[in-house]
């Protein structure tokens, strides 16, 4: 489709999906794409438990992208495998390329240039993935920052259709979510972790306030 039917698409999309619960938006992806061209990825981080868990019920079938940065807290690795046994989730792991990753460990670029280190390892990862798919969803809230509160559910980035099946949910309805479904916690948030990002680059802190600290840096790149 060209630029303004995509648009159009777009459009159609959100005015449909907006009077719609997260579990009846993730339900109703799949009567418009085929499960091939849906890209869904998890940091496996604090809010991650929400969105994998509607999709272990909803879609299971699902391949759920985790990207390995090769910084991650043990933590995270740990709470990744347990929600993908407990989840049953179909896990696959994207990494940067050896070298690629090496340079930024040795050059320790996370201390001189965050944004390019989570280029080579976060963003530069999934370029080919995303030309493989036509929707790539993700767990954003509208209250995790002001950036995010600007998104809507479906939005273009990049060839790409994003999909937020979670945009408009609250704190308190995610926190209710949680202990209605008994959801498990990241163990790092016992210890005042409430965004979790690579090793370097996450301090304890409310919201995303330990991230990238000391840094105008508030996200990744991914999102952008």
């Amino acid at each position: 489709m060209n630029e303004q039917e995509r648009a159009e698409h777009i459009k159609a999309l959100n005015e449909a999906f907006r009077p719609l619960q997260p579990e009846q938006r993730i339900t109703a992806l799949y009567r418009s794409y085929r499960l091939d061209e849906v890209m869904l990825t998890s940091s496996f981080a604090a809010t991650s438990a929400y969105l994998l868990h509607l999709f272990s019920v909803y879609q299971p079938e699902q391949e759920v992208l985790f990207i390995d940065t090769g910084y991650h807290f043990e933590e995270t690795l740990v709470y990744k495998d347990y929600l993908t046994k407990v989840y049953g989730l179909k896990t696959r792991e994207v990494r940067a390329e050896d070298w690629k990753h090496e340079f930024t460990t040795t050059d320790q670029t996370w201390t001189k240039d965050p944004d390019y280190c989570c280029t080579v390892n976060k963003v530069q990862p999934l370029e080919k993935l995303k030309d493989e798919h036509k929707v790539w969803v993700s767990g954003l809230m509208h209250w995790q920052s002001d950036r995010r509160n600007t998104l809507d559910i479906f939005e273009d980035r990049g060839g790409v259709i994003k999909f937020y099946p979670l945009l408009d949910v609250t704190r308190e309805q995610r926190e209710a979510y949680i202990k209605d479904h008994l959801l498990p916690f990241h163990p790092l948030q016992s210890k005042g972790f409430f965004s979790i990002g690579c090793k370097h680059c996450t301090k304890p802190g409310e919201g995303r306030e330990g991230r990238w600290n000391n840094s105008p840096k508030t996200e990744c790149g991914l999102h952008l």
